[in-house]
């Protein structure tokens, strides 16, 4: 009785892992290879916002703070005064130096008349009208330092922040604010070499200079903006070159200092295209299932140059003779031998909508 128990065991236990051997068997996935075709992607690049004009504003000369006609935040105007550093000083300056050039007038004055008399020589009425023009000079320095007191607007903009109050004593050169243009802004962004080559070898692909931008928030701003400058040269540290953008800020969203992300279309030659579902990550990293002549599957890491909809752009790790598992990348494990079927490239990507499985 227990043998005959035992051998219902073996034979259940038998049949058993036949059925799950015979499913295994049965379970078929689906290989592709990369494909190389000329196209182009949208790129992000991180950018660094700047206002079209944003200057510091100094004090030229020293004194105390007498006014501040501004606050911060507040729009102004070309010319308008935002600050009066004290100017009684100056002021003096310049009503010496006016004295000064009465007093040098008069002795002209004297100096002609005694020369046209014969009674001083045209040397004494020389020296009277350098020093008259010297005087004169002076009042036109007196004054200038007396202008240096107001502080005015260069140009349209926003003021920032005022780090000094009224009465504080401002030495010369001292910062009292800054003003920005932002009716415009630039974008700065850095573009590898590979990238700034198939940049400007490819015009023709590329269609125009338009690029977006895209916000902090994830917004895109709803302006386009244009490239309009590119460094002359490059950053021997990153490889990378730096372009300019200018967007429109007709809103006055964006402010000078401001982070977001340039999205520039950029072409290439006989890319290396995969789908997306053929991958998985561990760590950051791309990763696919490679499968070889045996039919046995190795996981191989790939580095990712750019991202369309439900592609891969492969920098490097593929060729297109690789063989690639397809489906199923998350049921298999690394050497596992399989059955699947070959599907030609062409038709995958004819037919692309979901991300891996």
């Amino acid at each position: 009785m227990i043998m005959f128990a035992g051998l219902c065991a073996l034979l259940i236990h038998t049949s058993c892992s036949s059925k799950k051997k015979e499913k295994e068997e049965e379970t078929k996935y689906t290989g592709t290879s990369p494909m190389a075709m000329d196209t182009s992607f949208t790129k992000e690049y991180v950018a660094q916002i700047r206002s079209v004009r944003n200057v510091e504003l100094r004090a030229q000369e020293k004194g105390f703070l007498q006014n501040i006609y501004v606050d911060e935040g507040q729009f102004v105007k070309a010319g308008q005064l935002l600050f009066k550093i004290m100017p009684k000083f100056y002021e003096a300056e310049l009503q010496k130096a006016q004295a000064e050039a009465k007093a040098a007038e008069i002795e002209l004055l004297n100096a002609k008349t005694l020369a046209d008399k014969n009674i001083v020589s045209k040397n004494e009425q020389a020296l009277a009208q350098a020093k008259l023009e010297q005087a004169r000079a002076e009042i036109s320095l007196a004054r200038l330092h007396l202008s240096f007191t107001d502080i005015r607007a260069p140009f349209d903009g926003t003021i920032d922040r005022i780090p000094k109050k009224l009465g504080s004593l401002i030495d010369e050169g001292e910062l009292l604010t800054s003003l920005s243009d932002n009716s415009s802004v630039f974008a700065y962004f850095n573009v590898s070499e590979p990238e700034y080559l198939q940049y400007q070898t490819n015009i023709k692909d590329r269609g125009d200079n338009q690029v977006s931008l895209l916000l902090a928030n994830g917004q895109t701003l709803p302006y386009k903006g244009m490239i309009e400058i590119i460094e002359s040269e490059f950053d021997n540290e990153t490889g990378n070159i730096a372009f300019r953008a200018k967007f429109p800020n007709t809103d006055k969203l964006l402010k000078n200092g401001q982070t977001g992300k340039v999205l520039m279309t950029v072409p290439l030659k006989q890319a290396i295209l995969i789908p997306q579902k053929a991958t998985y990550e561990i760590q950051d990293k791309k990763y696919v299932f490679v499968i070889d002549k045996n039919n046995v599957i190795s996981s191989r890491n790939i580095t990712v140059g750019g991202e369309m909809p439900d592609l891969y752009v492969v920098q490097s790790g593929l060729t297109t003779t690789d063989r690639i598992l397809l489906e199923g990348v998350q049921k298999v494990k690394d050497g596992d031998k399989i059955k699947y079927e070959y599907e030609q490239p062409q038709e995958v990507m004819a037919h692309l909508r979901l991300k891996a499985e």
